[in-house]
């Protein structure tokens, strides 16, 4: 090879693996099914989806959205539609949010993302992967339920979701999701199925998700409740990383 030759090929490759390694830090919105998503993303490497709970926005996980990306990992923090800084609107399905992430899966040309959702997020991330099997690398989900009847403690059921609601994101709540065990037995990734010891749903639901998927594995995180160790908390980051070393992600 000539001399010219052997340098262009230097720069391209060395263009190449500046690219792939370049450290990204940014804020966007992308359009997908009808609706304007809001999302930050920060970081480099394999892709990870952070997704926020009711009535929430990318802001509740911006410590573990930072931890991931010092990590090594290209992290996206999403606004779910109607949430967050987008335009709120007059109802919400938990259906219409998964397909939502797997448009903004293939407009972005994530390949096999891992998926981190609280609450209505682990929901949404469990959801996409049983509507598009083989979308994702790996799940993992803090304060997730399947359905909504004996998911809850009696306390949140009988009480908040109880009451008569015009909000459309409580009648969500109180309506959805409507998965099943058989479906969960169709998730093929590896998933870290979450919930803390004073959690809003119940011990045996989290358990229930966990065993019921292949490669899940169910963990009740002693003294925590719904949202302590998740909502801009230091101790999800690790959880997570430890989780995406045991399976090589």
């Amino acid at each position: 090879m000539k001399p010219l030759r052997i340098l262009a090929a230097v720069v391209v490759f060395m263009a190449a693996a500046c690219h792939e390694t370049r450290y990204e830090s940014y804020t966007d919105t992308i359009e997908v099914n009808g609706v304007s998503l809001f999302y930050a993303a920060e970081g480099s490497g394999k892709p990870v989806i952070l997704l926020h709970g009711n009535g929430g926005s990318h802001n509740d996980l911006e410590t573990t959205h930072r931890e991931l990306a010092q990590a090594g990992y290209m992290v996206y923090a999403l606004d779910s539609r109607g949430q967050g800084a987008n335009k709120p609107l007059p109802e919400y399905h938990y259906k219409d949010m998964a397909a939502d992430v797997y448009e903004f899966i293939k407009l972005k040309g994530l390949e096999k993302p891992a998926v981190f959702g609280f609450s209505d997020g682990g929901i949404v991330a469990l959801q996409l992967e049983v509507m598009y099997p083989g979308t994702l690398g790996a799940i993992v989900t803090g304060g997730a339920n399947i359905f909504v009847k004996d998911a809850l403690i009696p306390s949140f059921a009988e009480g908040f979701l109880a009451q008569p609601s015009t909000e459309p994101l409580v009648i969500m709540l109180q309506t959805e999701p409507s998965m099943t065990v058989e479906d969960m037995k169709g998730i093929g990734c590896p998933s870290l199925i979450m919930s803390g010891e004073h959690d809003l749903i119940r011990q045996e639901h989290t358990l229930l998700i966990g065993e019921s998927i292949p490669s899940g594995r169910p963990v009740i995180i002693p003294g925590e409740d719904h949202g302590s160790y998740i909502c801009n908390s230091p101790k999800l980051a690790p959880l997570i990383l430890d989780f995406f070393e045991e399976i090589g992600y």
